[in-house]
């Protein structure tokens, strides 16, 4: 599997990260209430291929509902580049549009049904997958 180093961040430049992932992205677009709100895209990718460069200082962290998810964002420009979804806790979801340009070879959009999000989770067959390590190499044999 192809894994590229992406890197990004927040509008304000106060929160940066760098994570490995496929260039072709699998990019979620949910239609759960606060996804539907702030327009959450992601991609989710482990915790081991993900590194916050800086502004730990600078994020906050807003849950409800089951507090499982932890939607983290740039306390100066609201930004939110990355969260823990709620689906995959041992990884984290990542904000394609947050990426800096020239390592995203393709995108590639599946909606997610949030509003009826215990049947979709139930009916999904990758998703909780894509937070292990070995997700990368999956994902590239579903595609």
């Amino acid at each position: 599997m192809d894994l590229v180093k992406h890197t990004g961040g927040c509008h304000c430049g106060a929160v940066r990260f760098e994570v490995l992932s496929s260039p072709d992205l699998h990019v979620f677009q949910c239609n759960c209430s606060i996804c539907t709100k702030k327009q959450n895209h992601h991609f989710i990718v482990p915790k081991n291929h993900f590194s916050l460069l800086q502004g730990s200082d600078d994020l906050i962290t807003y849950t409800f509902n089951t507090h499982v998810a932890k939607h983290t964002f740039c306390k100066t420009c609201g930004v939110q580049s990355f969260y823990t979804p709620r689906s995959n806790p041992d990884g984290y979801g990542v904000a394609p549009h947050c990426l800096d340009p020239g390592t995203v070879r393709s995108v590639t959009v599946e909606t997610f049904c949030g509003e009826k999000w215990e049947e979709s989770m139930q009916a999904h067959k990758s998703i909780r997958d894509m937070s292990k390590p070995e997700a990368d190499a999956q994902l590239k044999n579903t595609q």
